[in-house]
This record gives C-alpha cells, structure tokens and sequence, in this order.
C-alpha cells in the first residue's frame, strides 16, 4: 500500500519520505515490517509538525499501511479503494474511557458503544483486518470523529499503556493514555498479531528521533515547543 502524503519539494531541504528536516531523517535505519493487520492513518490537513509529527514515519514501518490527509472520506471503502467491512476495523476511540477502570489488567480493550468492555476480548479482536488512527491534536482528531459517520460501524478500542508517551517533557499529555501515532501503532499492532518485535522496533525509531531533536534543538526552542502544544495529541 503505497503512501497518499504530498512530498516535500526537491529542494526544500527536507526528506522525501519521512518529510522531516535532513537533521531529523532516520529513514535510512527502517526496515518496513510485513505486517498481517493493515495500519490507516487518518491525518487533519491542519497537523503541521514536521519535526515531531510521526504520522508519515510510523506509515514507513510496514508494508502494509496508508496515511491520508483530508477532513472527511465518505466510506472506509472508499479510502482503500477496494470493498471493505468497517466492523473488521477497529478504531483508537477518542472518548473519555480509561482501559484501566474498565478492564483492569489489560493494556488494549475492546469497547461497545456504551463504552463497557466486551465480555469476550479475544472474540472481539480475533478477526480484525485493520487498525485506523487519527493524527493530530485532540480538537482535530475529534473534528475528524464527527465528520466521519461511517467510524462508528468500526470496533472501538482504548489503550492503557504501562507508562506515560516518550515524549516527555516535549509535550504535555493532559492524560496518561495520551499517547504518539507511532507508539499507538506500535502497541495495537504488537498485541493484535501477537508480535513484542513490532512494538520494539517502532520504539526505538522514536527513541532515535527524539534524541536526534534534542541533539539538533536548543533547550530554549524545545520549552517553546511545549508552551505551544498544551494540547493531548493522538499522534
């Protein structure tokens, strides 16, 4: 599956496939993974960070994953282009359940519409084809929510993650499930196929990415950094 990203112009500076600044590339040390479950990326057209962002580089990790960019698709179908059952889908729900009040001892949770745990989680996610993540702010990922019907024929699914995003101190997470695309794709992906190499793999990307923004950023424009992005981001 091939990525539906406008590509940075040749002589902008910037990489053609991650679209980060040279100084922030880690492409070179990416090996696509070839993933059973398909990874969609469903990105605001709003989400500027180029530096930070792991949309595009969470998408180069596997063989079978697309990232779009846009605020409304009339159907999942549509997007893959090919005929597609949503129920088949499970989709990172953007409410206020917290997986570790629901169903404690889990670290990913298959919910109802009434935001209860299905009593069978193993049958709940035993045939699913696909993962759908929305990237960007909390705000523009809910925009993408609403504007979306067809997501609610899609299984929903929360996360409860063992510890706070690697982010750190580079963003403020309102939450603690309030994670990176790459380490939502990471977890899902890994536990889905029953696969630990898939969730280490993505992480030590972001590992080297982060070290690399810290390296390349003075501290002075890294707290600016922060100031501005107050906001839980699902990315």
């Amino acid at each position: 599956m091939q990525q539906d990203t406008e590509m940075p112009p040749p002589d902008s500076g910037d990489c053609p496939r991650c679209g980060k600044p040279r100084a922030l590339c880690i492409c070179a040390d990416i090996a696509p993974i070839d993933n059973r479950i398909e990874l969609l990326i469903l990105q605001h057209p709003q989400e500027q960070d180029r530096s930070l962002g792991t949309a595009k580089l969470t998408v180069l990790h596997f063989k079978k994953a697309l990232l779009k960019i846009s605020l409304s698709w009339p159907s999942l179908s549509r997007i893959l282009d090919r005929p597609v059952d949503p129920q088949r889908w499970v989709i990172l729900y953007l409410g206020s359940l917290k997986a570790a009040e629901i169903a404690p001892g889990r670290d990913v949770v298959a919910v109802n519409r009434k935001g209860e745990a299905e009593s069978d989680q193993e049958e709940a996610l035993r045939h699913i084809e696909g993962v759908i993540l929305l990237d960007g702010t909390w705000s523009q990922a809910k925009a993408l929510w609403w504007r979306n019907p067809w997501m609610l024929r899609c299984q929903r699914i929360v996360l409860n993650p063992a510890r706070p995003s690697r982010y750190g101190k580079l963003r403020r997470e309102p939450r603690r499930d309030g994670l990176a695309t790459i380490e939502a794709a990471a977890m899902l992906l890994s536990r889905l196929e029953q696969r630990p190499d898939i969730e280490d793999r993505l992480n030590e990307s972001f590992e080297r990415l982060l070290a690399r923004y810290r390296d390349v950023t003075p501290a002075p424009d890294r707290a600016a950094v922060k100031r501005r992005d107050f906001r839980w981001r699902r990315r």
